[in-house]
C-alpha cells in the first residue's frame, strides 16, 4: 500500500467517523429537543417520552432539520404555545452543542 492510498485510508475512516458522529449528535438533539418541547407542551413522564421519539422520527421525512422543526412548530402552533420561529432554531442550536459535548463526553 502506498503512502497516497494510507492517507486516502485515513481520510475515508475519519469522514466515516465525522458522519457517525454528525447522525448520533443530530438523533440525541432532536430527543432532547422533543423533551424540551413536550414540557411546553405539558406533557410528562410516558407523554413525554412517547413525544421524543416521534420528533426524533420526524428527522427521517426529508434531509436536514426543517422537518424536525416544522413539527414542532405544528405541535406548538396547534396547543397556542408562544414560542417565535427564532426562538425554536435557537434551543435546537443550543442543544445540538449540548448533544456533541455530550457525546463526545462519551455520555
Amino acid at each position: 500500500m502506498t503512502t497516497f492510498d494510507k492517507r486516502e485510508e485515513g481520510f475515508e475512516k475519519k469522514f466515516a467517523h465525522d458522519e457517525e458522529l454528525q447522525f448520533k449528535a443530530g438523533a440525541r438533539r432532536n430527543k432532547l429537543l422533543g423533551v424540551w418541547a413536550a414540557e411546553k407542551l405539558g406533557l410528562s413522564g410516558p407523554a413525554a417520552d412517547a413525544y421524543a421519539k416521534e420528533v426524533v422520527m420526524a428527522d427521517f421525512e426529508e434531509a436536514g432539520d426543517d422537518d424536525v422543526f416544522r413539527k414542532v412548530r405544528k405541535d406548538f402552533d396547534a396547543k397556542g404555545i408562544e414560542q417565535s420561529d427564532h426562538q425554536i432554531h435557537r434551543t435546537m442550536e443550543e442543544l445540538m452543542e449540548q448533544a456533541i459535548a455530550q457525546i463526545k463526553a462519551g455520555s
